[in-house]
């Protein structure tokens, strides 16, 4: 079977963090979407994604085709339901499409049968469901991955609460710690390291080769993905890949992209004074929208960076790319490669983004790609309308 994920009707409401991936590229709990479907699956999947991200993310349509939407979480029930699926059915859950089964490329899938899938569905469709759904996504990959698997042994130096709750992968460093995992899970990824001192309280993923710096507090859900460091206060938050907070300053309710760094000292306001419903920029309608949340922080895309003693509003997005700075505190929403801060901004011009992200990049061993730079000069025209020069 040929498994394709497609990014569906909310990937709009998913910027500026599908600027530069496909839904499915998007990480929640431990793994991205995609790592969790091709584990289920044991199969690599292609992508049905924007035409200017399909050079990176290319499609491969096979005779037999199950498309998946992939801002679902999958679950052991929906991976079963999935493959029971016959050609020209479609898996639902009432109007929400979770996969069909097509063997032609121009088949019309209002004309497919509909089978109803009754157990619950974990969707992502807004930003902040990024963070808001941490907690279950958590639980999802920790049952998943620890599975009839043991731990590596908590080392005693450490302070803890519930180790049942606690899941160590091989290589990882955590000495000297505090991990209470009695109000969630902790999971510990390969080669990740928690620094002495730190105090921890889940639910947590630390996700392979992930650090988190001296003295840090964190509390979740949080997310550390795969080479990030974490340092100073983070709560209820989600960083993708390859990015940094690593220094004092607290992140709340907040979604960082990749390649993205947090000056020291810095901070973000998750609650209003005033104690009302946060409304966060919505690239789709183009205005600021309702999220029906009290705590709402940082929505902060791709190679975005600000400086030191950086204060972000409640609610604030950033786009791909921006660079801000000085003191006070920045519009809440902040365009993609906008150079400056509450003082105004001007256009980070694309050759020093690119030299940048090269320098950034090479630091981890990776290598900023021509697709890479398609793709970022793509955003660079779509978002133009928004900054002012």
């Amino acid at each position: 079977m040929n498994y394709i994920l497609f990014d569906g009707p909310v990937r709009n409401d998913l910027l500026p963090f599908t600027y530069t991936r496909p839904v499915a590229d998007i990480r929640v709990g431990v793994l991205t979407i995609r790592e969790k479907w091709e584990a289920y699956l044991q199969q690599e999947t292609s992508t049905k994604t924007e035409d200017y991200l399909s050079g990176k993310w290319p499609i491969k349509f096979d005779e037999n085709n199950v498309f998946i939407n992939s801002s679902i979480l999958p679950t052991p029930g929906m991976v079963a339901a999935v493959n029971k699926l016959q050609v020209g059915e479609k898996l639902v859950e009432d109007e929400l499409v979770i996969a069909y089964y097509q063997n032609e490329k121009d088949a019309d899938i209002e004309d497919f049968k509909s089978i109803q899938f009754d157990e619950e569905v974990t969707q992502i469709a807004k930003t902040w469901d990024i963070f808001s759904k941490n907690d279950k996504a958590i639980k999802l990959d920790f049952d998943f991955l620890t599975q009839n698997r043991k731990s590596q042994p908590i080392d005693t130096s450490n302070f803890v609460k519930s180790p049942e709750n606690i899941f160590i992968e091989e290589g990882a460093s955590v000495e000297n710690c505090s991990l209470n995992a009695s109000s969630g899970l902790i999971y510990i990824g390969k080669n990740a390291t928690i620094m002495e001192g730190s105090l921890i309280r889940g639910p947590l993923a630390l996700c392979e080769g992930a650090t988190i710096k001296l003295g840090a507090k964190i509390y979740g859900p949080t997310t550390i993905g795969p080479a990030c460091k974490a340092g100073g206060e983070i709560s209820n938050s989600v960083l993708f890949q390859n990015s940094n907070k690593g220094h004092d300053g607290f992140l709340g309710n907040s979604v960082l992209g990749e390649w993205c760094n947090i000056g020291a000292d810095s901070n973000n306001s998750n609650l209003k004074n005033n104690y009302a419903e946060v409304r966060l920029w919505n690239y789709n309608t183009e205005n600021f929208a309702k999220t029906g949340l009290q705590f709402c922080g940082l929505i902060m895309g791709d190679h975005s960076k600000c400086g030191i003693n950086t204060m972000f509003n409640t609610g604030t997005v950033v786009g791909v790319s921006a660079n801000i700075f000085g003191s006070g505190f920045p519009r809440n929403f902040i365009p993609s490669f906008s150079w400056g801060g509450s003082a105004g901004t001007s256009t980070y011009k694309l050759a020093k983004v690119f030299e940048t992200s090269r320098l950034v990049m090479q630091r981890r061993g990776e290598e900023l790609t021509e697709e890479d730079e398609k793709i970022l000069s793509h955003v660079f025209e779509s978002s133009a309308k928004w900054r002012k020069n």
